[in-house]
């Protein structure tokens, strides 16, 4: 399976924000995710002055019950002398009816996540829908989620000493409720003594016979802070730099070496990225030209204009689902990375016809809405490819008005297929299935489920694409290769390797000259690669290949 990538929580299956497909779990190895960040660039705090990735914006002081409102509200009684949960007036709660809804709707998803491969996006979102967690118990229960799957690593090592056993000999239901106490106790402001009573009320509903144990855990937890914790589970930075930031900041040292690998070996602007990393993403809209204006529209929500891309308009919050522009077509939701590489492919400087686009790999179709808008006042026709069906039904629905044509196809029948011929497109945008490694702070989950082993089958799958693409172009044509990894064997290794087997003669074009002017951190050439710690958008790689023959 492939199919290109955009915000949305993923286009291939991201978390925290809505999209075409919010966050469906990408098949055939892909499993990208994206929505959006803020950086300093955005005008947010330098990721360098996050205190180990902690959330500055969860300050979520609550007591005991965790509920802001109060229980009245949510849980109160009802007319016939019972609360919600069925107790009599006066008795004692007792199992789930002692727990909060939002640190229960945290626990329900993050044992899903661990218990059946569930991705958080999705079944978050249901579970506070339905048992009517709104506003800042909403926001908690997301934060309590989303942070404590990303800080799994970390949270796993403190246990571990905290319970004086290895962490996959505590019971599973115990020691998800464990993990939600101790990012509380680590990660946020709320009261030690009320995480650990509202996490022993949790236990008591979900493992009844471990609650002793998991007091005295939660206890030894509190006794000291993050840093102090750190410097003891992990191993010192001096002689192990690598070991040392996976534990502090909760990412697999496969892929911290990924990073600093692509970093040009840099420990300080690695630490810059993994604090990033854990930061929760905001949503991008954008804007659909020749529908909208990014300025006028982000007037009308009480957005911002984005940073670098002109069709980008921040988020203030809400639901991106709730707007009138999304339901009207005006705009998607989209990293907007995501949109500054489809845009460079689409303004480079071209020689001979400019009519006839194609997107190889469009599902769910974020690049291909935007492609499509881009064709449509320029003249050019889109023929968008995917190969699985109901990604290629959100291809069509992302295309709706606009001169494009879906194909429910495989992108690699360039010459096979008659609506795929050989040398029959100008500009050609190979959005190829990857780790989705430039995307993590979208999948709160991912960094835990990618392996080492998932590169192989995917570089080949990137490869033949590109070869098709290259195929597909006619000489003198553009193609734009895009991941959204860093891995430089997604990037530089699967350009190299793909252009090579191709047998056709291609040149580099320099993407940089085709970013907005004033973008920092672009690199020496000629391909580029956006980070969330440098540009506050994914970490998006885009080549820019010229057909000479």
């Amino acid at each position: 399976m492939h199919g290109g990538a955009d915000q949305g929580g993923s286009e291939r299956g991201g978390p925290e924000g809505g999209g075409f497909e919010s966050g469906r779990p990408e098949s055939g190895g892909a499993d990208r995710g994206r929505p959006e960040t803020a950086s300093a660039d955005r005008g947010r705090p330098e990721s360098g002055g996050a205190d180990r990735g902690r959330p500055e914006r969860g300050g979520f002081d609550r007591g005991r019950g965790g509920s802001e409102r109060g229980r009245s509200e949510r849980g109160g009684r009802d007319r016939g002398g019972s609360d919600r949960g069925g107790r009599e007036r006066g008795g004692p709660p007792r199992g789930r009816d002692a727990v909060d809804p939002a640190r229960q709707a945290a626990y329900d998803a993050v044992a899903a996540v661990h218990r059946d491969d569930a991705y958080a996006n999705l079944v978050l979102p249901g579970m506070l829908r339905d048992r009517d967690v709104r506003g800042r118990d909403a926001a908690f229960a997301t934060e309590l989620t989303y942070g404590t799957l990303r800080s799994r690593g970390t949270i796993d090592a403190v246990l571990t000493v905290a319970a004086g056993r290895e962490v996959d000999r505590i019971d599973p239901p115990a020691r998800d409720a464990l993990r939600l106490g101790v990012y509380q106790i680590l990660y946020t402001r709320v009261p030690p003594h009320a995480a650990v009573s509202s996490t022993v009320d949790l236990v008591k509903a979900v493992a009844p016979g471990a609650s002793g144990f998991a007091n005295a855990v939660l206890r030894e937890v509190a006794s000291r802070d993050l840093d102090a914790w750190i410097e003891q589970v992990a191993p010192p930075a001096e002689t192990d730099p690598v070991g040392h930031l996976s534990l502090a900041y909760s990412h697999p040292q496969w892929i911290v070496r990924a990073f600093q690998e692509a970093l040009g070996g840099s420990v300080d602007e690695t630490t810059r990225l993994l604090i990033e990393d854990n930061q929760a993403p905001g949503v991008t809209l954008c804007v659909r030209p020749g529908r909208a204006d990014a300025v006028e529209l982000a007037e009308e929500i009480g957005g911002a204009p984005g940073a670098f891309s002109p069709y980008a308009v921040y988020l203030p919050g809400g639901a991106p689902g709730d707007l009138a522009v999304i339901r009207d077509g005006r705009a998607h939701v989209q990293d907007e990375g995501s949109q500054l590489v489809a845009a460079a492919l689409a303004d480079a400087p071209i020689d001979g016809t400019d009519e006839r686009w194609l997107d190889l790999c469009a599902g769910p179709g974020g690049k291909a809405g935007l492609l499509a808008a881009l064709a449509a006042q320029r003249g050019a026709h889109l023929t968008a490819v995917e190969v699985t069906e109901h990604r290629a039904k959100l291809v069509s629905q992302a295309v709706a008005g606009f001169p494009a044509t879906v194909l429910h196809t495989d992108g690699r029948d360039v010459g096979k297929d008659p609506d795929l011929p050989e040398e029959g497109f100008d500009r050609v945008l190979v959005d190829a299935p990857c780790t989705g490694l430039g995307a993590l702070r979208r999948r709160p989950e991912a960094r835990w489920r990618r392996q080492p082993s998932d590169l192989p089958p995917l570089t080949r799958l990137q490869r033949e694409l590109l070869t098709a693409a290259l195929r597909a172009v006619r000489p003198g044509g553009l193609v734009g290769y895009v991941t959204c990894s860093p891995h430089t064997v997604e990037t530089h290794v699967s350009v190299t390797e793909g252009t090579r087997r191709s047998d056709i003669a291609v040149d580099f074009v320099d993407a940089r000259p085709l970013l907005p002017a004033g973008m920092p951190g672009l690199g020496t050439g000629p391909t580029v690669q956006l980070w969330p710690h440098r540009h506050g958008t994914d970490a998006m790689f885009l080549a820019v290949l010229r057909r000479t023959s």
